[in-house]
């Protein structure tokens, strides 16, 4: 019997924080979960911004968002919709959004390091959410990551029964790979700005190669690869409120990561 897991990351692997900011309302929103706030609208897309964050807290906040990426030249990754939309269309609205400004997401990150600053590994991403129907920005966000305690070590446990582990996630993939170094995932199992749709794509190519794959993640954009693994593994260590829908996908609901081991154990005897 051969058996790979795969993790999502935010929630599941890395105890997060994340921080929404409203444009419209010019409102902040602490410990929002995105991916949620994203699923409650179906005209929502969630992108992630390869931006670092000490270069957007030195750029003047009275600067257009979408100038600040045009000048430098800054690509986007699709993380999370509900609905088909193409790159083109949002990077025609992102590239000219005339409402959001640079100010608006150093807001977040400042928020987020306020938070997250005593910890020692700490994966920061950053992004919007655009609203298809608006036709502009409706939130700017990031979110800070830290290993939650036995994520490493529930790894190691894994590889060491034989059991090769995998990361598919909505987040950018030069965050994940420097965190799998971290846990001890090679990279090349590693996709990273992974939407529900590629997670389920992933599980089922696996498929192929495994007699079980197990998906372990936390959240509603885990649901589609719920639905494709044979075994899902629904994990609420990350506080939060999750819809009804997701615990009657997952065939087992754990507290903590390590509590993933004995349903891995019991796969392989």
């Amino acid at each position: 019997m051969t058996v790979a897991v795969v993790f999502d990351s935010a929630g599941t692997l890395l105890n997060t924080y994340r921080v929404a900011k409203d444009v419209i309302r010019q409102v902040l929103m602490p410990g929002i979960e995105t991916t949620t706030l994203t699923f409650s609208s179906p005209d929502r897309v969630l992108i992630v911004l390869p931006v670092h964050s000490k270069h957007i807290i030195t750029t003047p906040p009275d600067i257009l968002l979408s100038a600040y990426l045009v000048k430098n030249q800054i690509g986007f990754g699709i993380s999370c919709t509900r609905k088909i939309t193409t790159a083109e269309e949002i990077g025609d609205m992102l590239y000219t959004d005339t409402k959001t400004h640079v100010g608006d997401l150093q807001e977040c990150i400042r928020n987020v390091w306020g938070v997250c600053r005593g910890e020692t590994m700490l994966a920061l991403n950053s992004g919007a959410i655009l609203n298809m129907a608006q036709k502009a920005i409706e939130f700017t966000i990031t979110a800070g990551g830290w290993p939650f305690e036995g994520a490493k070590d529930t790894i190691t446990a894994l590889h060491r029964m034989g059991v090769p582990t995998f990361i598919a996630s909505g987040d950018r993939s030069t965050k994940l790979e420097i965190m799998a170094d971290h846990l001890g995932i090679p990279r090349d199992r590693v996709y990273g700005v992974a939407t529900p749709s590629v997670k389920a794509q992933i599980v089922s190519d696996l498929k192929k190669e495994y007699d079980q794959v197990v998906m372990v993640g936390d959240g509603i954009n885990d649901l589609s690869a719920f639905r494709k693994a044979d075994t899902a593994i629904l994990t609420v260590q990350q506080a939060g409120n999750r819809p009804e829908e997701l615990f009657r996908a997952a065939d087992y609901v754990i507290n903590h990561v390590g509590d993933v081991l004995p349903i891995v154990g019991a796969l392989l005897r």
